[in-house]
Formats: structure tokens, C-alpha cells, sequence
């Protein structure tokens, strides 16, 4: 990267947390670099000062770049391997607990959310569970909540929810209208979306349980320290941490105050204090 494409970057970033409120500063640079300059080709453009003049003045170029910064690779039972571990060693112990709380943090589209909310239904404790999923994207948050997915991608969200543990037919959890898997209101019922950012926003609330799975990846190193605190914070003792295959609590403002439950698929519950 030349030393102008830094500083054009450094500009762009800075122009739309001024502007818009919204903070991509501390993202990890080479991820964030590709992806806007997808944009700009997608905008027909030629520079990054281009974009910037194009964001400031217009609100709906800014939404396409702000889709286009969001992290939104998910599928249904995305990782079966990571359900078969929920089902067998966080399941049993949230069990012991009257009341669950769950965050999803960085929920996108919402297939995971709704991934959880089917194993909570077939282990018996969906009915004691409140699902928080969030996500920076108002456009991806109100996706979520509409529960609505293509009906093509279903073959493969069934052979993800087959290598999960399953104890039901993935079938019964949505209904099919046309060329759309619509997710049943049983399943959303106990599921709130909404919008919320790891890089600025407070806590919101005390969870038994948080999933934020391939989302820090994405962050730099400030950025993620910021998050780690945050999802320290959030946690109840004896809480359970979830994080995706690539990512770690070394380094991390918290890595001593947790221990592993499965190293492999990155679950962690944090210390008593």
C-alpha cells in the first residue's frame, strides 16, 4: 500500500466516523482495504477521495459501503462440529441454571442465532433462554429478524444441522413459500435483534453464554482488546465464551481469566472471581 492510498484511507475512515457515527477505524487494515476497494469498482470509481467525496454527500452510497464493510459469510449450523460440542459440554451445564441469557454477538444475517435457538428447542431449554443478537448493520439486523433465506440454500443447511447432533427434522423449523425458507414464529419467539457495536457501544447486559464467532477476526489489535473487555465484561462468573476457530485469547486483556472447555472449538467458560 503507497503512503497516499494509507493516508486516502486514513481520510475515508475518519470522514465517516465524523459523518455517520460509525467507527471502522480500528478494523484490521488488509480486510478492510479489499473490501473497499471492492466498492469503489462497484461504484464505478477510481479512488478512494472518490468514494469519500461519494459517501459524505450521498446516504444510500454510504449503506452500500457500510453492507460492504459488514462481516456476513454465516450459513445455518455453520461449523457442525461446534454444535455437537454445544449439545455435549455447554448444554449440560446450562441446565443447572433456572434462567438463560444469551448474546450473539456479531449475528449478521441471523443464521446462527436461529442455529442456537434450535438446539436450546431440542434439549428442552429454549423455553428458560432469551437469545440477544446484535450486529453493526441496521440492513443485516433487520435481515435477521425477518427470518426469511433462500429456499436453495436449505439442502445445505440441512446437511450442516445432520453433522450437528441433530435430534429432529430440519424441516419443521421453517416453511416453504416459493423460493424463501421462512423461519416459524415458535423459533423467533425468544430471539431479539438488534443493532450494536463491539468497537464503541456499552454492554448490553450480563450473559450466560456469548457466541461472537469470526467476528474479531476482522478487528485490529486495539480493536480487539476493546472487544475482549467488552465480552469480559458481559460475562456472568462460570460464563461460557465462544469464539471461532481462527481466533484467540492470547494476547488478549483477558486471557488469564478464562479456561478452556474445548480448545478446539475455541470454548471457554471465565473464572470464578
Amino acid at each position: 500500500m503507497s503512503e497516499l492510498e494509507e493516508l486516502e484511507l486514513d481520510l475515508l475512515l475518519e470522514a465517516i466516523h465524523r459523518r455517520y457515527g460509525l467507527d471502522f477505524r480500528g478494523y484490521a487494515r488488509a480486510s478492510l482495504r479489499r473490501r473497499i476497494w471492492n466498492q469503489i469498482r462497484a461504484e464505478r470509481l477510481a479512488t478512494v477521495t472518490a468514494l469519500q467525496e461519494r459517501v459524505l454527500h450521498d446516504v444510500a452510497c454510504m449503506e452500500r459501503l457500510r453492507l460492504a464493510l459488514s462481516v456476513r459469510i454465516t450459513a445455518m449450523f455453520r461449523d457442525p462440529s461446534f454444535y455437537r460440542a454445544l449439545r455435549e459440554q455447554v448444554v449440560p451445564r446450562l441446565r443447572e441454571r433456572a434462567s438463560l441469557r444469551i448474546w450473539h454477538a456479531g449475528c449478521s444475517t441471523g443464521e446462527e442465532a436461529y442455529s442456537m435457538a434450535i438446539v436450546l428447542e431440542e434439549e428442552g431449554l429454549y423455553e428458560r433462554a432469551r437469545l440477544h443478537a446484535t450486529d453493526i448493520n441496521d440492513a443485516l439486523v433487520r435481515s435477521a429478524r425477518a427470518g426469511i433465506f433462500p429456499i436453495s440454500l436449505m439442502q445445505e443447511y440441512t446437511a450442516n444441522y445432520l453433522h450437528s447432533g441433530a435430534r429432529g427434522d430440519f424441516s419443521r423449523y421453517y416453511t416453504a413459500r416459493y423460493d424463501r425458507a421462512i423461519v416459524k414464529q415458535a423459533l423467533r419467539r425468544n430471539i431479539v435483534f438488534d443493532r450494536h457495536d463491539l468497537g464503541s457501544d456499552p454492554s448490553p447486559g450480563r450473559f450466560d453464554l456469548i457466541v461472537c464467532r469470526n467476528v474479531l477476526i476482522y478487528f485490529g489489535a486495539e480493536l480487539q482488546g476493546r472487544a475482549h473487555r467488552l465480552l469480559h465484561e458481559s460475562l456472568g462468573d462460570g460464563g461460557l465464551l465462544a469464539l471461532g476457530r481462527k481466533e484467540s485469547l492470547s494476547g488478549s486483556p483477558h486471557e488469564h481469566d478464562y479456561e478452556p472447555l474445548d480448545a478446539r472449538e475455541r470454548l471457554f467458560f471465565r473464572r470464578l472471581a
